[in-house]
């Protein structure tokens, strides 16, 4: 038996798929659909024959074999918002030029159905196992995490493990991410009136919008510099003020270069154009300790090693009403830097403009050694579909791998030249890497079920 085996199943993987892509489990706004596609991909499991369990209305796995050992593979089922501007729709699997398109397609529900195919695949041509081979699902990977800590709670930690939500070859490092929310206790500004943009931290948001009270004159003055400035906007001058609608280009917030952040862009020429004092004390720490940086420079938290890259920092939401003044912050930082002292000085800095802290989360980085068995594992595996060994690499990204203790690493589904749009619209894989990677998939299993350690 060999991966190309997986050719058979793509068929109903790609039916199953459209059904739970159709879901629209977007973590960041609630727990009800995210769980209704854990229900749908466990109950699925179940129709094949496998063994399954929910924890909770986070996390479940489906199991197939036995023994004291376990081999798993981590993945989730929630996503990010879809956004705007889908040349298809985005709750949906459409497969299009070459393609297959539909939010979660690539992140992560394309790898998760392949993964239960693959185990079907197993099942179907009678291969037992040496250990149990199991699937660990999850519904709040795109909020944190929680999940997976809910779940190891209750559940033993694999023996080796691999997440396919991340790039090919194999990531051995994955840098350190924080999210912090920085606020005013209310808006404070006198001319900015409300400012929105973003719909997840760890997105570099595309749209902004902004309510600016101000003469016709200064109206005119401040088009004037957006039309020097990177992204679209639009003015729309009525009696509650000038609305201003801006859009710029979505990207991962662990790559925020590959975007164009139309909020801290929108503030920029906001300051530029009234003064960083008449929008508010939050717009003020924006613009004058982010800006339009991309690394902390101005934050004072700047740093870099040779084994993971850069520090970034991406603002990935910013809410000015009424009601709330808060911006929200993913940073990202080397395997070797000290976490403490960038959470200080962000603290430090956010103090002088009066305004208060609070960390949301923070995923610790992992460094694997890369000699590790399932390094070994996974390199065969797709040495034996790609003819050629994978690159060991490391990521700004966050996967699951960082909560399994140094017994797995991210692996796939990504192949370098694809653009696949993970966190953006039209995001979305080649059918001929998602074979490819279903190939591989299936490798990893097959090594998993039947490999000695």
């Amino acid at each position: 038996m060999t991966g190309s085996v997986i050719n058979e199943y793509m068929d109903d993987l790609k039916k199953d798929l459209n059904t739970l892509i159709s879901i629209p489990s977007v973590s960041c706004e609630g727990t009800e659909l995210p769980e209704k596609a854990l229900d749908f991909f466990l109950g699925k499991a179940e129709e094949m024959g496998f063994t399954v369990k929910k924890i909770g209305n986070i996390a479940g796995h489906v199991e197939y074999g036995e023994g004291e050992e376990i081999a798993a593979v981590l993945t989730h089922v929630d996503v990010v918002p879809a956004g705007e501007g889908w040349s298809v729709q985005p709750f949906s699997l459409t497969e299009k030029d070459g393609r297959l398109y539909g939010r979660g397609v690539v992140d992560d529900k394309g790898p998760a159905m392949t993964v239960l195919y693959c185990m079907k695949a197993l099942k179907d041509n009678g291969i037992i196992p040496k250990r149990k081979i199991r699937l660990i699902i999850g519904a709040a990977e795109e909020t944190g995490m929680h999940d997976m800590e809910a779940y190891f709670k209750s559940e033993k930690m694999p023996d080796m493990a691999f997440t396919p939500d991340s790039d090919y070859g194999i990531c051995i490092k994955e840098k350190g991410i924080m999210h912090i929310e920085v606020s005013a206790p209310a808006h404070d500004g006198t001319v900015l009136t409300e400012f929105h943009s973003g719909n997840a931290v760890n997105a570099v948001p595309s749209k902004a919008y902004a309510l600016v009270d101000c003469t016709e004159s200064e109206d005119n003055q401040l088009r004037r510099f957006a039309d020097a400035k990177p992204g679209e906007y639009e003015f729309i001058f009525t009696q509650d003020g000038l609305h201003i609608e801006a859009k710029g280009k979505a990207a991962h917030a662990s790559v925020p270069e590959e975007g164009l952040n139309i909020a801290t862009n929108l503030i920029k020429i906001l300051a530029a154009n009234f003064g960083e004092f008449a929008l508010g004390s939050l717009c003020s720490f924006i613009d004058d300790a982010i800006g339009l940086e991309l690394d902390g420079s101005s934050l004072g938290i700047d740093c870099s090693d040779a084994e993971s890259g850069r520090l970034t920092v991406n603002v990935g939401r910013v809410d000015i009403d009424e009601s709330v003044c808060r911006v929200l912050l993913d940073i990202r930082y080397p395997v070797s830097a000290d976490s403490g002292r960038v959470l200080r000085k962000i603290r430090q800095r956010a103090a002088i403009d009066g305004l208060r802290t609070k960390l949301i989360s923070h995923e610790l980085p992992l460094s694997m050694d890369e000699n590790a068995p399932v390094i070994r594992i996974l390199s065969d595996a797709y040495e034996k579909v790609m003819r050629e060994k994978p690159e060991l690499y490391s990521t700004g990204g966050g996967t699951y791998a960082r909560t399994l203790s140094g017994c797995g690493a991210a692996f796939g589904p990504a192949f370098v030249g694809d653009e696949t749009h993970i966190h953006d619209v039209d995001e979305s894989i080649s059918c001929e890497n998602f074979m490819k990677h279903a190939m591989i998939c299936m490798e990893a299993v097959l090594a998993f079920a039947q490999v000695d350690v």
